[in-house]
């Protein structure tokens, strides 16, 4: 989330961007035995849990201006509380965190939102997040992600990301050290993961930083047709031995261990993107991550692709129609991280 050059993993994946089919996602079924993913048999134990009013007291309100260029004033937890942009629906505990969908915003201007953070950092585990809503609409642009100090130096992970009409997420992995951090074209990581890479080299700058995404093939696992299926789970597995996986589950797809909050990833189906420890220094690149959820508009990557997303006028336009943005909303269920 904090990349200014989505432009360019979107100019690689514009059909995805108009919601439209990509005209191949076939995969090559050979092998590639030097990256296999290879998941411990664990059955994994809560450490945090966050749910409800936990959002509200455990995460701190990013009020500062947006490091992507949006079009927002991030607001403070009692402005958010005040505006109603945060808060907890009392009749099953999900938070919601909105962007403003009532006030007048000149074309061009800030239209609120709200960015929080966990007050926690983290060295790996397993990190799930249940949504039965997440932010869609023209000129939208919501993340979950995990970011380190020092941007680039301890890395990125975009869990959850996308903009405009975009039809799957995309996950991508920043890296900023001198540390290789690479991962394999789709063709030959069949095996691995389902997604389709868009960009192999993970080093990431100011001035050049796509990272290597990788985008989903389900057309549930994003925008409206997350919503439409009742939402669902994403999950990353951050493990310094094997790698990072990230998976999707629509809503009627939750593996029952993870239900049940004793998850075994193992046993799990193969995940949508898969970095493999080695073709990328896990421990030396990614280090002392705070979960980040947040929902921004126009900036660098949703202004950019505007014009390629199918969405009617321009983008600064779009900030002043304040109805398109009556389900710019994340509704969430829990965040969980597991050890």
């Amino acid at each position: 989330m904090h990349t200014l050059s989505k432009l360019f993993l979107a100019a690689l994946s514009l059909t995805t961007l108009v919601g439209a089919h990509h005209p191949s996602r076939a995969h090559s079924r050979h092998r590639r035995t030097a990256g296999r993913r290879n998941s411990a048999n664990k059955i994994y134990k809560i450490q945090d849990f966050y749910q409800g009013e936990d959002f509200i007291n455990d995460w701190d309100f990013f009020t500062g201006s947006d490091p992507t260029s949006g079009n927002v004033n991030y607001q403070s937890k009692s402005e958010a509380q005040s505006k109603g942009l945060a808060y907890v629906n009392d009749c099953d505990n999900s938070t919601v965190l909105a962007v403003d969908s009532t006030s007048a915003v000149a074309p061009g201007g800030n239209r609120d939102s709200v960015r929080i953070t966990s007050q926690k950092s983290y060295n790996g585990g397993l990190f799930v997040i249940d949504a039965s809503n997440m932010p869609v609409g023209c000129s939208t642009w919501p993340s979950f992600w995990t970011v380190g100090p020092n941007w680039p130096s301890a890395g990125e992970i975009d869990i959850v990301e996308g903009v405009n009409n975009q039809a799957t997420n995309q996950m991508t992995l920043h890296s900023g050290t001198g540390q290789s951090c690479t991962i394999a074209k789709s063709g030959v990581s069949a095996d691995l993961f389902t997604g389709q890479v868009l960009g192999t080299n993970c080093y990431s700058t100011g001035n050049a930083d796509a990272g290597c995404g990788v985008e989903d093939t389900d057309t549930s696992s994003f925008g409206h047709g997350f919503n439409n299926a009742g939402g669902g789970v994403f999950a990353l597995l951050w493990d310094t031995s094997s790698g990072m996986s990230v998976w999707h589950f629509a809503r009627s797809e939750i593996p029952a261990d993870l239900t049940a909050q004793t998850p075994n990833p193992s046993t799990w189906s193969t995940p949508a993107g898969f970095w493999s420890a080695q073709s990328c220094d896990i421990s030396a690149n990614f280090y002392d991550h705070q979960m980040v959820i947040d929902t921004t508009i126009c900036g660098n990557w949703a202004g950019g692709a505007y014009s390629q997303s199918g969405c009617p006028g321009t983008c600064s336009e779009m900030v002043a129609n304040a109805s398109n943005y009556a389900d710019a909303q994340w509704v969430i269920n829990y965040v969980a991280v597991y050890q």
